[in-house]
């Protein structure tokens, strides 16, 4: 079975209606090893009565698949949950929302994508300021610093840096540089891709920390 069928199978498998499922990250953002996993992130519908009875709703479902050594790991929320957290400025549901590699869709999903624009405002730049900090603090803690966190950091800087400019969501790292054009972003992309837990020399830290650094300041 082909990757695509395989994801379509496990989506089809779960137990509530879906409005979409897409593909979320290191193959979104541009950057999957052989070897990566494929995140699957999703928004179900759940019954009226699970909704309205007195029991708590199943709000997130998580479920993980190793298929003959391809490991897939979905989660999706349910709808009311998705929509609170759509207003609350998140960025990671809309990339979600977003993301161009579908593997579910509805024309509800459409709809939503059309209310995108109007979601955006200037205080997703505090959404993408704590990831990239966030991130940036898992790859100074590692020794040496693994490549594959140090690319979030420029993921998440250049998504935020675009969407506060542009009003538009980009989550991949390569289509985004071409508008940054930081010459060093193909190099670690590459060396990420043939080995998942590629590490960077310790000689590059300080560089990086002044890019990084630079960066954070223009969000």
């Amino acid at each position: 079975m082909s990757t695509d069928g395989l994801l379509r199978e496990i989506v089809a498998a779960q137990p509530y209606p879906l409005l979409f499922a897409t593909v979320s990250g290191a193959h979104l953002y541009g950057f999957p090893s052989a070897d990566s996993d494929y995140d699957l992130r999703g928004v179900h519908i759940l019954p009226a009565r699970d909704v309205l009875g007195l029991g708590v709703p199943r709000d997130t479902i998580e479920t993980s698949e190793d298929r003959d050594g391809t490991l897939v790991d979905l989660v999706t929320h349910d709808a009311a949950r998705f929509f609170r957290l759509l207003l609350r400025r998140n960025g990671y549901v809309l990339e979600q929302l977003t993301s161009p590699l579908v593997v579910h869709t509805t024309h509800e999903h459409a709809e939503l994508c059309h209310l995108v624009p109007a979601c955006v405002t200037r205080h997703h730049a505090h959404h993408y300021l704590g990831f990239a900090r966030s991130q940036w603090s898992l790859f100074v803690k590692e020794r040496p610093g693994r490549i594959k966190p140090l690319l979030y950091v420029y993921r998440v800087l250049l998504t935020g840096i675009h969407l506060i400019r542009s009003g538009q969501i980009e989550a991949n790292l390569l289509t985004l540089n071409e508008t940054a054009r930081l010459p060093f972003v193909d190099e670690l992309v590459q060396a990420k891709m043939v080995a998942e837990r590629a590490a960077l020399d310790d000689a590059d830290l300080a560089f990086h920390e002044r890019e990084v650094g630079r960066l954070l300041a223009t969000v």
